[in-house]
């Protein structure tokens, strides 16, 4: 009496499948994970931003020129070293310029302040990319 065995595992087929599906789900999230990650990061550069803003508006708010506003001038802080995310802060005449290192996306976040410093205008190529929001 001889009795067969069934074999049992995937076909060729089916592996092939599965690697289609993963290569599809791959494709779509990838992408979405990178800008995750971009958005991320960039948020210590705006966040690197705050007391240069608080700073400036106080400034006007006291009636110091708006032309005379920058870095390490009256009460306005020196620029911060760069960091892993920060390559540059700078303030010329009272606007904000921050841009990013390249980890975390090279992109600029410029602010604004109106004449008094209560309302700030946000520009820069992170608009462009939806990294940040005006």
């Amino acid at each position: 009496m001889s009795s067969q065995t069934a074999q049992q595992g995937f076909t060729l087929m089916e592996l092939l499948i599965v690697i289609a599906i993963v290569g599809i789900l791959s494709a779509i999230t990838i992408p979405s994970y990178q800008h995750y990650l971009r958005r991320a990061r960039f948020t210590e550069v705006i966040m690197a931003t705050t007391p240069y803003k608080m700073a400036v508006a106080l400034a006007l708010q006291e009636g110091d020129p708006i032309a005379e506003l920058a870095c390490g001038i009256d009460n306005i802080p020196a620029a911060p070293a760069a960091t892993k995310n920060l390559a540059q802060l700078d303030i010329q005449q009272g606007v904000i310029t921050a841009t990013a290192t390249t980890a975390a996306g090279g992109y600029t976040y410029v602010l604004t302040p109106d004449a008094v410093g209560s309302q700030w205008a946000v520009s820069g190529t992170c608009l462009d990319a939806g990294i940040c929001k005006d």
